[in-house]
């Protein structure tokens, strides 16, 4: 762990400092983690550093949903403007009750959320049974209805009921995302025919489990493709030094900016800048300042 005192540009390695030639928007970083509790101003200047320059702060359940609220409000900056979603994890849909409901129905109305969610489907692990994940599923789907803000979407082994209970909600729903994809090619297509978009994070980057990915990057418009991190999770396999412990961070982005535009064979500023502008008009964002 860096020191908290020591300049922000001291824990990555000079060869990971890579600046993306565009702004960045990074929709899924999850900076609530306990792991970014004692060095937080220099994960944001090296985030800055490396242009990113808005960041969706996930709401996993209540306790980090309010955590993220406060750290938008706190934290964001010129040249950094930090946002958060709002919703209740599968792994937690047991927890599920009228009073978790009321608290995301407040949350969803302050205006540093910009999302419902993370919320979904995961039948990978059933932490929580899949009938009490369906249950807080859809109950989530109707708050977004009710307040009108887009869905931040996890899915895992679950793509065909998923899609089932989208459609069912989705004249009324407005945009989603399903965050962090890794899934197949039938599972993609049956999302992005219900007008999803989709996140892309360092899975990619696995040289181990990342390939069939590759060949489905392409497929996926630019006015559906989002990039995150999903840190500290999923750090990228593609760096080309180590990093001390297996944090990952906001300031890696850019180079899973650069393995998505490698397999889309476009230029990493294109990449950049379709993916920020995407995210900018999915979570209602201003635009980035010069």
């Amino acid at each position: 762990m860096a020191d908290p005192t020591a300049p922000f540009d001291d824990f990555l390695p000079e060869a990971l400092r890579l600046r993306a030639a565009a702004p960045l928007v990074d929709i899924g970083a999850n900076l609530t983690h306990e792991s970014f509790a004692r060095d937080l101003p220099a994960v944001l200047g090296r985030a800055r550093a490396a242009n990113v320059t808005a960041l969706i702060l996930t709401g996993t359940d209540r306790e980090h949903a309010e955590q993220a609220v406060a750290m938008a409000r706190r934290c964001s900056e010129p040249g950094l403007a930090l946002y958060a979603t709002a919703g209740v994890h599968p792994h937690d849909a047991s927890r599920w009750d009228a009073g978790l409901a009321a608290a995301m129905a407040d949350l969803h109305r302050q205006p540093e959320v910009v999302a419902v969610g993370e919320c979904g489907l995961d039948f990978n692990r059933n932490f929580s049974t899949p009938a009490e994940q369906e249950r807080a599923f859809e109950a989530q789907l109707g708050l977004a209805v009710e307040c009108g803000k887009p869905l931040f979407l996890h899915e895992r082994d679950a793509g065909r009921r998923m899609r089932e209970m989208l459609h069912a909600f989705r004249d009324d729903i407005g945009d989603a995302v399903v965050h962090c994809f890794t899934a197949d090619r039938d599972t993609l297509f049956g999302y992005l025919d219900l007008d999803l978009h989709i996140g892309l994070t360092g899975w990619l980057c696995d040289e181990r489990r990342g390939h069939h990915l590759r060949e489905l990057v392409g497929e996926i418009p630019l006015n559906r493709l989002m990039v995150e991190t999903d840190c500290p999770y999923l750090l990228p396999r593609n760096l080309p030094a180590k990093l001390k412990g297996r944090r990952h961070e906001p300031a890696l982005l850019p180079w899973i900016v650069r393995e998505i535009a490698h397999w889309r064979g476009i230029d990493e500023e294109a990449l950049a800048r379709a993916t920020s502008d995407t995210a900018r008009a999915f979570f209602r964002l201003p635009a980035a300042r010069p």
